[in-house]
């Protein structure tokens, strides 16, 4: 990625103890992290940072005691990020192919500053959720460069998955879900809906909700293409507010009428932002979520000439100006609680990718989804703690501790004392500009080239072990394992 720093590219120092030294003792710790400002959720601070066994035992000054010392000046201090939406090696639909395998994946999550990961394990119709999942473990094993964890798409609620299979799989750790209200092959009815949500109040587990009405998107789209408008804009068109706004609010009357929790992802626009807090207001434990792309894309970066608009095709669509506002509001207003880059990428000179040949003769048949696991944390930092928008403790809120509370996350997610060193070392005066060129996605091109970064991470570490660090990869493929998790506290 083309950079330039006010400081450079700042090279970390190793301060290795001395032969004679290590010949008198063993030391203390194997790595500590020295003058840098911590950030967590709640406070920022001056502090050393020390390392055993791939966790933080020790938060203090003037710690020296190691066998690495990691010179940390002028640096921020921060937890891994925590993506706990991508779509990663996902069954997109006949010739279709996604752009990432696990490994691709998570090699540009670590460049991002991201330590965890948690994709969806597809459940197609007629197939049993632990084939679907054996299916999916073996995609990931061995192939994994950050942590990660996975949610259960439930495409076909029988009677054997409901009252069998779900329990047990929740019983095993697999703690959250996610179902569609849109989508051919997957949309389920509210009397499914209805369903998934009992088992999940019953067993403990929380469900995501993809919240568009997918009878009114058929109308308007039948419509359109009566009308000659096929192009990749008129996807938006298809999708207006008030699809996702009347979703929105169904999705939530009908967690009201079990009584269960839910999360309301990648949100777009005021009218659903709204919904979700006077929910919040009426004390229902409704959590919403929003995306890179609903603060920095608008619905005319479909407008591109040929099928240049197919890149910025994902659903919900990207909004107006007026909707990026909402956004940030939402955020600011504490109404979004999560922040994840919904990536889901595709290539797009590819027929396997944004062009396949039916893509041409109907923005239906475009693939929904856009690349943006690395740069989800450089842009909200950006765009929301350099420019004022939100504090830094907020932005680690954000994309890090609220992910792990909410989805049962135990030692993930911020700088403690017996957490998991999962550390990102930001430089907060570094500037960049996004390129395809710089990152590391299988997809080739990114919905946000030529945006200017001011703060970037420019190291990685997984359990206390480099991942990426001076812009290079050195951690091993593999290192990344699969997390059970507990109970998710967006129960609670």
């Amino acid at each position: 990625m083309s950079a330039a720093s006010a400081g450079g590219d700042r090279c970390f120092r190793n301060s290795l103890e001395s032969g004679l030294g290590r010949a008198r003792h063993m030391a203390a710790f194997d790595t500590v992290i020295r003058n840098g400002t911590v950030a967590t959720a709640s406070d920022t601070f001056k502090a050393d940072v020390a390392i055993k066994s791939g966790r933080i035992v020790a938060i203090g000054e003037a710690i020296t005691d190691a066998d690495e010392i990691v010179d940390a000046t002028g640096l921020l201090v921060l937890p891994g990020g925590i993506d706990s939406h991508v779509h990663i090696s996902q069954p997109s639909g006949p010739g279709i192919v996604m752009a990432d395998d696990f490994e691709s994946a998570t090699r540009a999550a670590a460049f991002g500053g991201n330590t965890f990961v948690m994709p969806y394990c597809l459940q197609e119709k007629g197939q049993p959720l632990r084939s679907a999942l054996k299916d999916y473990h073996a995609l990931a094993d061995n192939a994994c460069y950050v942590d990660h964890s996975f949610h259960l798409i439930i495409a076909d609620p029988t009677d054997a998955v409901l009252g069998q299979e779900l329990p047990a799989l929740v019983a095993d750790g697999y703690s959250s879900l996610k179902i569609f209200m849109t989508y051919e092959g997957l949309a389920l009815n509210d009397y499914e809906i209805l369903g998934v949500l009992q088992v999940a109040r019953e067993r403990g587990a929380l469900v995501q909700i993809h919240a568009e009405n997918y009878d009114a998107i058929r109308f308007l789209t039948d419509r359109l293409e009566r009308a000659g408008h096929i192009a990749p804009y008129y996807h938006g068109k298809s999708r207006p507010i008030p699809v996702e706004r009347e979703a929105t609010h169904r999705a939530i009357s009908l967690a009201e009428l079990i009584d269960v929790p839910i999360v309301i992802v990648h949100v777009s626009n005021r009218e659903a932002m709204e919904e979700i807090r006077r929910a919040q207001a009426r004390g229902l434990k409704i959590h919403g979520e929003t995306c890179p792309q609903y603060l920095v894309l608008t619905e005319e970066d479909m407008q591109g000439l040929n099928m240049e608009g197919a890149k910025y095709v994902c659903s919900p669509p990207p909004r107006d100006k007026a909707s990026q506002e909402a956004c940030w509001e939402g955020l600011q207003q504490g109404v979004f609680s999560l922040f994840s880059s919904d990536h889901c990428p595709f290539r797009y000179d590819d027929e396997a990718g944004k062009l396949t040949p039916k893509g041409r003769t109907s923005f239906r048949w475009v693939p929904n989804g856009i690349p943006g696991v690395e740069t989800r944390l450089p842009i909200l930092f950006s765009e929301g703690v350099s420019k004022g928008r939100i504090t830094l403790n907020q932005f680690v809120a954000f994309t890090a501790t609220n992910h792990a509370k909410t989805y049962g996350l135990k030692g993930k997610g911020s700088i403690a004392i017996g957490y998991d060193a999962d550390i990102a070392l930001w430089d907060p005066a570094k500037t960049a500009k996004i390129s395809q060129s710089g990152l590391h996605h299988g997809s080739d091109y990114t919905p946000y080239e030529g945006i200017e970064i001011t703060g970037w991470p420019v190291a990685t570490m997984l359990r206390g072990k480099f991942v990426v660090r001076d812009g290079k990869l050195i951690g091993a493929k593999g290192s990344g394992r699969y997390v059970t998790r507990g109970k998710p506290g967006g129960l609670a």
